[in-house]
């Protein structure tokens, strides 16, 4: 993996909230599902899905980070939300450093490259298929 200097989009330290449609935009699934969405993206894609987070607390957010644009017109099934950017909407999506203490995230998957990214048509796929 390169290293933490280029990846500017990662905090050094603790978590930081990036806007939606700067760097990336995101899709979430909550809980179990999410978790499970991720381990089967991870399987599709020999093991290098694109960067995932996940949060420990409350509804357990899976996190996955996309190509900017890459979620729009497109339908999604329920339980999957949209966290991108457009006129009078703005989202936000945590980011967590790499190391150290960065608890309720973390990475579930980790970047290998500055512009790696969830690909949205598996990660589509992934939702559409058996478990």
């Amino acid at each position: 993996m390169n290293t933490q200097s280029d990846l500017k989009w990662i905090p050094l330290t603790g978590i930081q909230l990036r806007k939606a449609g700067v760097q990336f935009d995101a899709v979430r699934v909550d809980g179990d599902e999410g978790r499970a969405l991720a381990d089967r993206l991870a399987h599709m894609t020999g093991g290098a899905p694109g960067p995932v987070v996940e949060e420990a607390t409350g509804r357990r957010g899976v996190y996955f980070l996309v190509t900017v644009g890459s979620t729009a017109y497109r339908s999604w099934p329920p339980g999957v939300t949209r966290l991108t950017a457009g006129p009078h909407h703005i989202s936000y999506i945590p980011v967590p450093a790499l190391n150290g203490l960065t608890w309720p995230l973390t990475w579930r998957y980790r970047p290998t490259s500055p512009d790696d990214r969830v690909h949205t048509l598996l990660l589509r796929a992934a939702l559409h298929s058996p478990e």
